[in-house]
Formats: C-alpha cells, sequence, structure tokens
C-alpha cells in the first residue's frame, strides 16, 4: 500500500485553513496546520512533508521567509504561496525565493487542485529520476552550472527568461526544463515570435471562431489553449510588436484567452518561457519592449554561455554530433584527427553550437575515410601573422570570405568573386555564378548578424520565407 502524502497548510485565518484541509483531505493528503512561522518551523523540523501551502502575511513575519527557509532546508518540498488578488509583485518575489507556484485569494478551488497535483507529480518523478535527464552535454563550469540552474527553476512554476546567443541552444534549454519539471506530461509548444506575421499573431496566439474574419472557414485553437497543461515557449520574444505585448501580458496575468470573434473568455494554464538573443533591458529603456511584460516573464533569469566559453567541451560535444549525424545517414561515425580538434578550439564559433552542427555534417559529407581532419572541417579563417602582405595590399584586397583553416591563403592577387567576370571564373555557367555570389552574401550576411535569420533576411533585403528558401536550395544548412 502506497504511503500517504502529507502537506502542511501555514494561514493564520481559521476559516481558509479549514477549507484548505477539506479540500486536500479529499485528494487523499493528510494535513497538518500551522497559524505562524513559528509553529510551521517546528512541524517542518519533526516532519517530511510533500507539500507545504503558506499564507503571505503572517502574524510573525513574511511567508517568503518559510520560502526561502523550505528551498534551502528541505529542497524536494514544493512549497506555494497564497496572496491577495491583484498583488502581483508579492507573487513574483515568492517566485523568485523559491516558491513554486502561488494561488491568490479568494482561494480558486480548481486552480488550487491543479497545483497541488502538479506539485506531487512533480516530486513522484524525481523520484523515479533522482538526477535528472538532460541532453544538455559538456562537463565544463559553464555547463555544469547551468544544468544546476536548470534543476532548480525546473520544479518551480515562475516564468523563465532565457538568454544567449544565436545558436547556444536556447530552446534545448527550455526543453529541459520542461522535461524536468511538473508539466512534463503535457505539451511542450515552441512558437518563434519573429517569424508570425504581426496581422495573424492575434489568432496564432488566442485561437479564432469560424467567420470572425476572412479566411477563417473553422474553428481554431490557438497557442495558448493548446500548450493548455504544458509549457508554452516564447522563442525570440523581443520581436513581438508593442500592440501584442500588451494582449500577450492580459493571458499571462489573467490566465485567460479570449479567441478573435468570441464572446467568453477561456481559461489557460500554461508555465511561459521565453528566450531572446538581444538585450531586453535595453530595449525596454529604449522603449521598445513593454516594462511591465518583461517584469512578468523575466522572473527568473538564466544565461546560456557561448560555446567559446564551454571550454573542453569540443570533443564531447563533437562526438555526440557526429553520432546523431552518422546514425541518421545509416554509417559509421568517423573520428575527429587531433589536428581537427586543436583547428576546432581555436576557432571563435560566432554561430555557437547550430554552427559546429553545420560544420560537422558538411565535414562527414566531405571526408574520405573515417577520420576527419582539419581540411575536411573548412572553417573559416582570418589572415594570420604569418601570412601577412604589405599595408597597401591589405588595404586594396576584399574582406575574405571562404578561407579555410588547414588549408594555403588565396593569393595576394585573388579577386573577390562578386567583381569578376562570369566569363573568368572557374563557374563559368551564369546561374552557378549567380548561386555562389548569393552564397557567399548570404553567408557573410548570417555571420555578421549572428545567424539571427530574421535580421540576417532584414539586412539582405529578401523576407524571411526567402530567406529559408534560399538557405535550403544553396546547401547553407
Amino acid at each position: 500500500m502506497a504511503e500517504q502524502r502529507s502537506a502542511l497548510i501555514v494561514d493564520d485565518e481559521h476559516d481558509i485553513r479549514e477549507l484548505l484541509v477539506v479540500t486536500l483531505g479529499r485528494m487523499g493528503l493528510r494535513t497538518d496546520t500551522a497559524p505562524n512561522l513559528a509553529v510551521a518551523r517546528e512541524m517542518l523540523s519533526t516532519v517530511a512533508y510533500d507539500l507545504c501551502l503558506t499564507d503571505m502575511r503572517l502574524p510573525d513575519g513574511s511567508g517568503l521567509e518559510l520560502v526561502a527557509e523550505i528551498a534551502t532546508r528541505f529542497p524536494t518540498t514544493p512549497v506555494a504561496v497564497i496572496t491577495a488578488y491583484g498583488n502581483v509583485e508579492a507573487a513574483v518575489e515568492a517566485l523568485k525565493s523559491g516558491a513554486f507556484d502561488f494561488v491568490t485569494k479568494p482561494v480558486d478551488l480548481t486552480v488550487l487542485r491543479g497545483l497541488v497535483r502538479q506539485a506531487l507529480d512533480l516530486n513522484t518523478r524525481r523520484q523515479a529520476n533522482p538526477e535528472g535527464s538532460t541532453l544538455l552535454l559538456g562537463d565544463s563550469s559553464a555547463m555544469v552550472g547551468l544544468r544546476d540552474t536548470i534543476a532548480k527553476v525546473a520544479r518551480s512554476q515562475a516564468p523563465v527568461h532565457i538568454r544567449g546567443e544565436s545558436g547556444t541552444g536556447k530552446e534545448l534549454v527550455a526543453r529541459t526544463i520542461h522535461a524536468q519539471g511538473s508539466r512534463a506530461a503535457g505539451p511542450f509548444i515552441p512558437v518563434n515570435c519573429g517569424a508570425i506575421p504581426s496581422e495573424l499573431m492575434e489568432s496564432e496566439f488566442f485561437g479564432h471562431k469560424k467567420g470572425s474574419f476572412t479566411g477563417a472557414h473553422t474553428d481554431k485553437l490557438g497557442l495558448f489553449q493548446v500548450a493548455d497543461g504544458g509549457t508554452l515557449f516564447l522563442d525570440e520574444v523581443a520581436e513581438l510588436p508593442l500592440s501584442m505585448q500588451v494582449k500577450l501580458l492580459r493571458a499571462i496575468q489573467e490566465k485567460t484567452v479570449r479567441p478573435v470573434g468570441a464572446n467568453a473568455e477561456v481559461a489557460v494554464d500554461v508555465r511561459i518561457l521565453s528566450a531572446t538573443h538581444k538585450d531586453l533591458d535595453q530595449l525596454v529603456a529604449d522603449g521598445k519592449f513593454r516594462h511591465d511584460l518583461f517584469y512578468r516573464i523575466n522572473v527568473i533569469e538564466l544565461d546560456v554561455p557561448p560555446l567559446r566559453e564551454r571550454t573542453g567541451d569540443l570533443p564531447l560535444l563533437s562526438e555526440a554530433i557526429l553520432k546523431r549525424l552518422a546514425y541518421a545517414m545509416k554509417r559509421r561515425a568517423p573520428s575527429l584527427s587531433p589536428e581537427a580538434v586543436a583547428a576546432l578550439e581555436v576557432y571563435p564559433f560566432p554561430g555557437n553550437v547550430r554552427e559546429l552542427e553545420n560544420i560537422l555534417e558538411r565535414a562527414l559529407a566531405m571526408a574520405d575515410g573515417e577520420i576527419i581532419d582539419a581540411r575536411d572541417l573548412r572553417l573559416p579563417n582570418a589572415p594570420q601573422a604569418s601570412f601577412a602582405q604589405p599595408a597597401a595590399a591589405v588595404a586594396a584586397a576584399p574582406p575574405p570570405i571562404a578561407g579555410m583553416i588547414g588549408m594555403p591563403p588565396p593569393p595576394a592577387a585573388a579577386a573577390d568573386p562578386r567583381g569578376s567576370n562570369p566569363r573568368d571564373t572557374s563557374t563559368s555557367a551564369l546561374p552557378s555564378y549567380i548561386e555562389e555570389i548569393e552564397r557567399n552574401a548570404i553567408q557573410q550576411a548570417l555571420q555578421e548578424h549572428r545567424y539571427n535569420k530574421t535580421k540576417t533576411a532584414a539586412a539582405l533585403g529578401i523576407t524571411f520565407r526567402a530567406l529559408r528558401y534560399k538557405l535550403k536550395k544553396l546547401g547553407i544548412e
């Protein structure tokens, strides 16, 4: 017979304590109650609870003190805070202190029961898999610290904002938080905020009713409703227009959405994770991102380190990527030569892990045997000091675009293919020549914009969809 779960209820109002005791009792939990911090501390020192519910205001202190103590002394015990209706600041502060979640007075019993089930599910998964599974490989101090932080934030329901350069794996971090949290059984819905046309955003996020606008032939669920019971990951959240930021803020605060053309709001239960490579603090200061929305999604901030700061992780990462790529190609995974490893370790990787994957996929196709050499990597390389040219020649020469590590430098008089006659190039066919120019221009723009495709498309003067088409056509990704 399974051991009965237990909960500690801390509140100075007798009626609230009785309501919570009855509600949790009907869910099969054994409950203890405490009217203040002193009694709660005494009970916590003698009993191991599966859950704690505490009021924010107590006669001898703040519930935040209890939250911090439980997070430190009993990290496996989820604690939720009961706060006054509309006191968003207090709820956010509680989440930052380590609270699992919060409920507002008057207590909605449906919301409360959902919170309790998620807390108990979290403990069940932790016991079944105490180490927690993750695909975030690396033994560097930066990655060890990141995994430790993820393990802590995963047990909370607090919104998490993930910062990092393009290609660092922000979505993988978000998926790991979801997988290790209490919502792992629910859906994980990622959305690139920069890829949705502004006129369709409200319909995409909140859904619409049939006939609400031209083309709305059927009812459609929005992303919030699809993610109900799980996690909604807002990638590139900085790309949201201000008009949509207002509507998104209300949906997050009220936990309800109104589909376009609907007369009533629909309750939704989602955890919000967001990410961007941009500096949101600066965007807020510039008036390009709403301060109140920033305050709501940035309860917990998580920084994903760039690949160049993950000293020592390259061999392990490269081996895992090559195995995955080789498996998809139904071939034996090759290994990297010492020279190839050395070349990777000195390369700055402006595109981070995503660029490493692209480089290794290309090398896998180019390598002749079971060993990938430095020459097969074809890494872009700035001119070295040993290949220095006279100052006048350097000033006159075009910037290098496709120099390769492990290959001799181009002659000083080599012409930029963008300025040469098609008949003088090695690829005399005009279509091939144009593709060569396009490929060079796109690769250079990608590097300049840190592999952010939205910004790259804007810089090239083409649409995001057109850029995706050209990347596929030219075999750049």
